[in-house]
C-alpha cells in the first residue's frame, strides 16, 4: 500500500508540475462548480431532458439528479473523514515542491474527489439516459467531466488516485441512478 501511495505522489508531482501560469486561470475556472461553462451545460441538459421526456419526467430527472449528487458528494465526505488522507497541499512530504494554483488549500482531506465523482456521475447519468436520442452527447459530457476531474490535480488539491476513484464512483452511481430513472419511467407508463 505504501508503494501505491508513493507512486500516487510521484504521479501527482509530475502532472501538477506540467502546469504553467498561462493555463492556471483556465483550469481554475473549469474546476468551479458554477460558472459560465457549467450553467449552460446544466440548462442544456434540462432542455434535452424536457425535449426527450416531457415536463413530468424532467421533474423526476431533477429529483433523481439531486439525489445522485447528494449521494456522491456525501459518500466522498464519508471517505475523506473515514480514511483521512491529507490533501497534497497539507502533505509535509510534497507541499513545498508542488504547485498550489488556488489561493487556499481547501478541506484537510482528499480521498476521494467529490468534484470528480459529482461531474462524472452527472455526465454518466445523462449519457445513459439521453444517448439514444442524442448520440454525441456522452462524448461531450464525459470530456467535460474528465477535464473537471483533471483540474483538481492541476490546481493542486487532489492526488491522481483521489480523482480516479471519484471517476469510478461517478460512473457507478450515474449508472445506478439512470437505472432508477428507467424504473420510474416504466412505473409512470403503467
Amino acid at each position: 500500500m505504501e508503494e501505491l501511495i508513493q507512486l500516487d505522489k510521484e504521479l501527482f508531482l509530475y502532472l501538477n508540475g506540467l502546469g504553467t501560469k498561462s493555463w492556471d486561470g483556465f483550469w481554475m475556472y473549469l474546476s468551479r462548480t458554477l460558472s459560465f461553462v457549467t450553467i449552460p451545460i446544466y440548462i442544456l441538459l434540462l432542455f434535452l431532458s424536457f425535449k426527450a421526456f416531457g415536463l413530468k419526467k424532467t421533474g423526476i430527472i431533477v429529483i433523481i439528479v439531486a439525489l445522485l449528487i447528494t449521494t456522491t458528494d456525501q459518500l466522498s465526505n464519508f471517505f475523506k473523514y473515514g480514511i483521512g488522507r491529507l490533501r497534497p497541499c497539507y502533505d509535509l512530504e510534497i507541499q513545498d515542491v508542488m504547485r498550489l494554483v488556488k489561493s487556499y488549500c481547501g478541506g484537510k482531506f482528499s480521498y476521494f474527489s467529490a468534484h470528480a465523482a459529482n461531474s462524472v456521475a452527472l455526465a454518466a447519468f445523462f449519457s445513459f439516459t439521453l444517448s439514444k436520442k442524442y448520440r454525441p452527447l456522452p462524448y461531450f459530457l464525459m470530456a467535460w467531466a474528465l477535464m473537471v476531474s483533471y483540474s483538481r490535480i492541476y490546481i493542486g488539491v487532489h492526488f491522481p488516485l483521489d480523482v480516479v476513484t471519484g471517476v469510478f464512483v461517478g460512473i457507478l452511481f450515474g449508472w445506478v441512478y439512470a437505472k432508477l430513472f428507467i424504473f420510474a419511467q416504466r412505473k409512470l407508463k403503467a
